[in-house]
């Protein structure tokens, strides 16, 4: 009995070494189960990369930038007429709104229509659209334009004075007896009349208006000639 004492004592530690053993190894595999196989729901979602709106280039929104104000003209609105230096021809200016229109002729087969923007200080360069040799430039100063006019062949100098007359400058364009007609006028202010009158191209001397009515015969028929205004 005294031999079989140790060596219960050795067996009973020995299956208790055992135990710890077993014990060990099956926590360790709940641990590491747990750590890899947990449930989807159980994961913390990851947070949703931030969205960076992206513009291809030269497809860029432009930015509203400040809006512009609208040019005003300090040049007021008025008819001009008057001659040519060397007294041969007529010419005409009507301004309005920073615009202007011109109307150059000698009374016989010359004549030039022309447009274009009046500067605030008065100053223009105006030109045919069908003829672009054919330039006026100006100044206003005061009550007066002066300045040039290039026909292309030669170069008037002119001056036009305020008009004191409602218009100065008028033109009719109509058809009589099948023709087509295109006249231009320039009121002056001795009242006389400096004007172009022309049948399907064909320019003569027109005949005298009516200022207070703007009529006109021609051919033996009344046609109605209008102020002109830019």
């Amino acid at each position: 009995m005294k031999r079989s004492g140790p060596l219960f004592t050795l067996l009973a530690g020995l299956l208790l070494a055992l135990f710890m053993l077993s014990l060990n190894a099956t926590t360790g595999t709940r641990s590491r189960t747990t750590g890899s196989d947990a449930p989807a729901d159980a994961v913390s979602a990851s947070p949703a990369p931030a969205v960076t709106a992206t513009v291809s280039p030269g497809k860029r929104s432009p930015s509203p930038g400040p809006s512009k104000p609208e040019p005003t003209s300090t040049v007021p609105n008025a008819d001009y007429a008057g001659r040519t230096d060397d007294d041969s021809s007529a010419v005409a200016v009507t301004l309005r709104d920073g615009k202007a229109v011109a109307y150059f002729c000698d009374g016989r087969d010359q004549e030039s229509w022309l447009k274009g923007d009046v500067e605030a200080d008065g100053s223009m360069r105006l030109t045919n659209r069908k003829n672009k040799a054919q330039v006026l430039t100006g100044k206003l100063a005061g009550k007066r334009i002066t300045g040039t006019v290039d026909m292309g062949r030669r170069t008037y100098g002119f001056t036009a004075d305020k008009s004191l007359k409602p218009n100065a400058l008028y033109r009719a364009t109509d058809t009589v007896a099948d023709t087509e007609i295109d006249g231009g006028w320039v009121l002056l202010q001795d009242d006389s009349q400096v004007g172009i009158l022309k049948r399907d191209g064909k320019a003569s001397p027109a005949p005298r208006i009516d200022p207070e009515t703007g009529t006109v015969t021609v051919d033996g028929e009344q046609i109605t000639a209008r102020p002109v205004t830019p």
